[in-house]
């Protein structure tokens, strides 16, 4: 296996959810607090689609990344164009980013019936797309849209069209679960099927439709994918993209594998909650690792266990995402909450004490 990337998409595909609108200077923080944070690239948005994304990678040009590579995103080439007259091609390139990343379309459905061309026409559109970016320089990523349902549906035609973008010279080939709706084991028997006919590095851009992103991103990583798309707290359109802030802990603390440098993860809940109030968003208080209940105890019998072991309740250190445990106080509460309460704000209590029983 090869070294993992991940590949952050809040500011483009995240910011196509719901209510979710970001200026030219909030797109800029948020490409600095996630290279600080050290992740491997920021998708910056899709030039050909409106100027306030052409303005950020203007503005982006100026200002000095540490760690993060920001790619342009856009389509293939038009059908039955040339591709180095296609106005997207053109506008990907207008970007000067390092990287571009291009999709094309895996289900022939899409492509008789979205794009209204033929199956051979569209095997030229990527080809020659990628080829041409190859050609100026570009470090050129393929997403594969709609790649796991097109498998589904004609697994020889889904299979020719990363064929062609390996033909065309793709760095990275990224399998999309577009509309979501894959489960893991399905999804893991694909990437294998893929593995024996393409050689490229494989990526992953799952959706949450059916509440697998995670799950699917996971389970790609251990079937050999080196590239992991996904946004931060899983925002995107319809039910959201796989939530880095998920993925990423998992990877690291479960599987063993080092994905980012452990003191800068402890900023995690932080930039979480940054990215969060940029968005106009409430966090998600259940939301794993990084939310406020994430390690949040108020029955009785569990506060008394945690406090004498953590592990007895908790699956994980929430200090290293830079969450903190929480006890909380109800008609649930038994007299280890009222202690330790009472130990947070200097209040002298033991179990023993007539006060205790009172409270």
């Amino acid at each position: 296996m090869g070294e993992l990337k991940i590949y952050d998409t809040t500011l483009r595909d995240g910011a196509q959810r719901d209510g979710i609108s970001y200026s030219v200077g909030e797109k800029i923080t948020i490409a600095k607090l996630l290279d600080n944070l050290g992740l491997d690239y920021l998708e910056g948005g899709w030039p050909g689609s409106n100027p306030k994304d052409l303005e950020f990678f203007f503005r982006a040009r100026k200002t000095a990344f540490k760690n993060i590579k920001i790619a342009a995103f856009g389509s293939t080439r038009h059908a039955d164009a040339k591709v180095e007259e296609d106005i997207n091609v053109k506008q990907l390139l207008e970007a000067e980013t390092e990287v571009v990343t291009i999709f094309g379309k895996s289900w022939d459905f899409h492509v008789t019936e979205a794009l209204r061309t033929s199956l051979d026409e569209n095997l030229l559109m990527i080809k020659e797309s990628v080829s041409y970016l190859k050609d100026k320089g570009k470090e050129v990523i393929y997403d594969a849209e709609h790649f796991f349902d097109g498998y589904c549906h004609n697994p020889d035609y889904a299979l020719a069209t990363i064929k062609a973008a390996e033909a065309g010279g793709a760095d990275t080939i990224v399998l999309c679960d577009t509309n979501g709706g894959m489960l893991p084991l399905q999804l893991q028997e694909i990437i294998r099927q893929v593995k024996k006919v393409v050689n490229a590095p494989l990526g992953i851009h799952a959706h949450n439709d059916a509440g697998m992103g995670v799950a699917n991103s996971i389970i790609a990583f251990q079937s050999g994918v080196v590239h992991i798309q996904g946004t931060i707290n899983g925002y995107g359109e319809r039910c959201g993209n796989a939530d880095l802030c998920t993925i990423i802990p998992n990877i690291q603390y479960k599987l063993g594998y080092k994905v980012l440098d452990e003191n800068k993860l402890k900023n995690l809940r932080k930039i979480s909650y940054t990215v969060a109030e940029l968005a106009n968003m409430v966090p998600s208080a259940s939301q794993p690792y990084v939310g406020s209940n994430a390690f949040t105890h108020k029955g009785g019998v569990h506060v008394d266990a945690v406090l004498k072991h953590p592990e007895t309740y908790e699956h994980f250190n929430p200090e290293l995402v830079g969450n903190r445990r929480r006890i909380l106080v109800s008609e649930l509460s038994g007299k280890s909450n009222i202690l330790y309460k009472a130990n947070e704000m200097n209040i002298k209590l033991t179990k023993q004490y007539p006060e205790t029983e009172k409270i």
